[in-house]
């Protein structure tokens, strides 16, 4: 039986409002505890600081175009990792073996080998004075993998916590993925496509809020079944329909501009649930991420597939804090050198270690 650590698991996700941070115990395989989960807002002048330049990175040259600035907002992210991860230390009960830092995702482009993270791993460990585990995602990249999913491995790890077999975990981020786990808890994953990234763009846009509180503008408005199905037309008879794994710059809010900012929320909500229902595998699904939170998106999507969506927090697991747990879980693989992507999850040629420690 390998050792068991203490990791501190830091994730910026594609929402852009903050840190999610989460202090695990385990040995990067069957043993599990999660100690304590916490959360850091930025301020709203960082958050249009890191969307602005994110919306200025559309292809690759872009990354040298915009270096110096993608250079100091990187130094900025990481200090206020720093800050965040110095009072999760001093108010913590546990030593911390070690950080995984995921960083922020400003630009996936598996077809170039390009997942471009923000986020300075050597830096961080000066600051804090601690193992840092980052760049999680070039090692699989250069096998020929996609970079992503890479929560995967620990969603298994979560299904024999809760003991339960043949089932999806359905994520629900600004991209979608899934994770199947059979019953011999053989695992296979993809992206399916849009999660909350359209619907929080248009929201953003078009109103003062992030997001659209358990999709409640959604609800009030009417789907407009004419650009519905033109864009599904031309989404289903594009080849970025069977990509493995996507980014938000792969989707755009440009066809439905023209709506009001309820039928246009409605209209992006059902756009959505058609890709998504048209690549779900069909078995028991457990959805995490922040669109469990979209009540009205959920209730589309159990009426389009014909099943029932179970909720993570039914198992007593905080769905907020998934993918900071996961990535504390991959820095601790990543330190054992076991695998953290493999052929099933992320296309890659073969079982995939990854991470940089410093």
């Amino acid at each position: 039986m390998s050792k068991n650590f203490y990791c501190l698991g830091l994730m910026s996700g594609t929402s852009l409002d903050g840190i999610d941070a989460s202090i695990i115990y385990s040995n990067g395989v069957e043993n599990l505890d999660v100690i304590k989960n916490s959360y850091y807002k930025y301020d709203d002048n960082f958050i249009n600081k890191i969307s602005n330049l994110k919306d200025k990175i559309n292809k690759p040259e872009d990354l040298k175009i915009h270096q110096n600035d993608l250079k100091n907002l990187e130094r900025e992210l990481t200090i206020l990792h720093a800050e965040f991860v110095a009072d999760i230390l001093k108010n913590s009960k546990n030593e911390v073996d070690l950080i995984g830092f995921h960083g922020q995702t400003i630009y996936h482009n598996p077809e170039k080998k390009i997942s471009k993270q923000l986020g300075d791993g050597r830096l961080l460990s000066q600051l804090v004075n601690k193992k840092v585990v980052f760049n999680f995602r070039e090692n699989d990249i250069q096998n020929n993998g996609n970079g992503a999913p890479l929560a995967p491995i620990y969603h298994l790890a979560i299904t024999k916590k809760i003991n339960q077999k043949n089932i999806i975990f359905l994520n629900i981020g600004g991209i979608a993925n899934e994770t199947f786990i059979e019953d011999d808890y053989k695992l296979s994953a993809k992206d399916l496509g849009p999660g909350n990234c359209l619907i929080d763009m248009w929201i953003r846009r078009n109103t003062k809020n992030k997001y659209d509180n358990k999709g409640g503008i959604a609800k009030s408005g009417k789907i407009n079944k004419i650009l519905l199905d033109q864009s599904l037309d031309i989404y289903f008879n594009n080849k970025i329909k069977n990509k493995r794994s996507y980014d938000i710059n792969d989707f755009d809010i440009s066809p439905f501009r023209g709506l009001t900012l309820e039928d246009g929320a409605a209209t992006i909500v059902e756009y959505t649930i058609e890709i998504l229902a048209n690549k779900i595998s069909s078995t028991n699904i457990i959805c995490c991420g922040g669109g469990r939170k979209n009540q009205y998106l959920i209730d589309r999507l159990e009426k389009k597939i014909n099943k029932k969506i179970l909720n993570i927090d039914e198992f007593k697991i905080d769905g907020d804090f998934i993918e900071s747990q996961a990535f504390g879980f991959l820095a601790i693989r990543s330190f054992l050198k076991l695998p953290i992507s493999f052929p099933m999850t992320t296309g890659c040629k073969k079982d995939s270690t990854g991470g940089t420690i410093t």
